[in-house]
């Protein structure tokens, strides 16, 4: 009996020195954290901690990473997803481009909570999974912040007036922060330069100048073009009124033949040749 248990430890011994032996690391990119899970065939699936660089982690267990620092959410030509559509307080529909600035928020009791709450629904540790998310969680509020403001104001105001632009995307701003929030459950996607201490902070909202639809945007430019066309006859008038006064004032002084002369005489039409005091003059027909 005393050899079988000697033997049944020296196996136990042997298996946690394969085990140990067996461990290995994961190298986290620099632009990247991790998370580390037990998972091993001597322990439960638990968390152990986070951490980046590189961790160790024995068999069975599971590291998942997450991006940190500065990210990006575009939405428009070429960006994470398509050109978002609203309709302003005059029924018209307008197109929105722009970007959402944001850091994940890392701090290590927060991530853990994204990640067992968020992270894994979504498979966010991978890059089709984060992308995902994002349209969940940022995209969706987003949209839904974009519809809530936009019916706010006119659309040639948000086409053509910059302060008046300046006032949407502000509020579009503050409305999306606090549907994110709400929707996510807690402050996951904090401002840009978050360090993981203090405030989280806020993303950045940019959008661009709200776009009507062509036709709306080709009569707008005809009108103006009108406008132009109108001012510029206008003055065409006034200069004209002008020239005609000058006129009337030239004929008070030289007369209505003086007049003549004179004015063909400033357009060139009569050469003036000075003569000398008792000169001849000798005129040709």
């Amino acid at each position: 009996m005393k050899h079988l248990k000697y033997l049944a430890l020296a196996a136990s011994a042997v298996l946690v020195v394969a085990v140990s032996a067996s461990g290995c690391s994961v190298s986290v990119p620099p632009d990247r954290t991790g998370l580390e899970y037990n998972a091993g065939p001597l322990s439960s699936t638990e968390f152990d901690d986070c951490g980046d660089g590189r961790i160790w982690h024995g068999p069975g267990d599971k590291v998942f990473t997450y991006p940190i620092g500065q990210r990006t959410y575009r939405f428009g030509e070429d960006g994470d997803t398509d050109t978002m559509k609203v309709v302003s307080k005059d029924n018209l529909e307008l197109t929105v481009e722009g970007v959402a600035t944001f850091s994940l928020n890392g701090a290590c009791r927060t991530l853990r909570k994204f990640h067992e709450e968020i992270g894994l629904k979504y498979e966010a540790y991978e890059d089709d999974g984060w992308a995902e998310m994002l349209g969940v969680y940022i995209g969706a509020p987003l949209d839904r912040a974009l519809d809530q403001v936009s019916k706010k104001y006119k659309w040639i105001d948000l086409y053509s007036n910059p302060e008046v632009k300046k006032s949407w995307e502000d509020e579009v701003g503050t409305a999306v922060a606090a549907q994110v929030n709400a929707t996510a459950g807690d402050s996951y996607f904090c401002s840009p330069a978050y360090t993981d201490k203090g405030e989280c902070g806020s993303f950045l909202l940019t959008l661009q100048q709200p776009t009507p639809p062509e036709n709306v945007r080709t009569s707008l430019a005809a009108a103006q073009q009108a406008v132009q066309d109108d001012q510029t006859q206008t003055n065409r008038n006034k200069q004209i009124q002008t020239e005609l006064k000058a006129l009337r004032d030239l004929v008070k002084v030289l007369g209505p033949n003086g007049a003549i002369l004179y004015q063909a005489i400033k357009d060139g039409r009569v050469k003036v040749v000075p003569v000398p005091t008792g000169g001849n003059i000798n005129i040709a027909e």
